[in-house]
């Protein structure tokens, strides 16, 4: 059923190729591996490249290479997301044909924002509905799909659109409101036609579905991002996996390490002869 955890532990690692492994994510990658193996389960490794014009082979190659030298394993082959880009916005056309999405043609580069991953420290601007109201029939070349959440949720309103949640800043049961839902995530941009652009959030939620995820280990960054996965879930008939939201690893100031911070790049402390024993030191494993 819709919305209802799975049996059994399948995790998976999801990193985007865009930049180095860095400190912060081998921490999430590690705390996956580890509780999938204590559980018997599953640890699968997927790569996240929707975004076509930054990731690259070379950084995939290099991800690799990092995670093998932890001395981690994953179980089957890695599943790429970019092969399956139509694929995902092919079965979005229920959603269209029930009148649950509208094409959108705000600027390029606000929806090339509202596609990607979401980032500690950014607020998630609720679109205003400028091209709320637009028929499917109007849609044109380089036009965004949003979906039309009031009605999304009208559709859902007998659905428990809920999730639990393991991590330890957040533990429990967590039931969406709608009307916080509205005010905070509003009409998300789910593609863009032409450009081979598909949401982060949907095509993992499609991922996680057709690899059996039943447990999804991430940083807690992501955690207000959980509720239009949920959503997308029960539009789309999808299981809803339990949740873990982790610690993120932060420098001396706080911040949350990110590809950016090179300095923090998994190749870099093996230069400088680190061990994966050491690694784990650093971030408490």
């Amino acid at each position: 059923m819709a919305g209802q955890p799975m049996p059994g532990f399948v995790t998976r690692f999801a990193p985007s190729p865009t930049g180095p492994l860095h400190l912060g994510h081998a921490y999430s990658a590690m705390l996956a591996h580890d509780m999938a193996r204590a559980a018997g389960g599953r640890f699968l490794l997927r790569m996240e490249d929707t975004d076509l014009e930054r990731c690259r082979p070379e950084w995939e190659a290099a991800i690799v290479e990092d995670l093998r030298w932890l001395g981690l394993d994953w179980d089957g082959p890695i599943h790429r997301q970019s092969p399956h880009i139509e694929a995902y916005n092919a079965r979005l056309e229920p959603l269209a044909e029930g009148g649950l999405v509208y094409p959108c043609s705000c600027t390029r580069g606000d929806i090339r924002a509202a596609l990607a991953a979401p980032q500690e420290g950014v607020v998630h601007a609720v679109y205003p509905g400028t091209c709320r109201g637009r028929s499917m029939e109007s849609r044109q070349p380089g036009d965004a799909l949003r979906l039309d959440l009031a009605r999304a949720l009208t559709h859902l309103a007998d659905a428990d659109l809920s999730f639990l949640e393991t991590g330890p800043a957040h533990e429990g049961c967590h039931r969406i409101d709608p009307d916080r839902a509205r005010r905070e995530i509003g009409d998300v941009v789910l593609s863009r036609k032409g450009e081979n652009f598909v949401a982060y959030f949907l095509a993992s939620a499609f991922d996680d579905a057709d690899q059996g995820i039943t447990h999804v280990i991430r940083g807690e960054d992501l955690f207000d991002f959980t509720p239009v996965q949920v959503i997308l879930q029960h539009l789309f008939g999808l299981p809803t996996p339990v949740y873990h939201h982790h610690r993120l690893i932060r420098d001396e100031a706080g911040r949350r390490l990110a590809k950016r911070d090179d300095a923090r790049a998994i190749a870099k402390y093996r230069a400088e002869g680190a061990t994966p024993a050491d690694i784990r030191r650093m971030v408490g494993l």
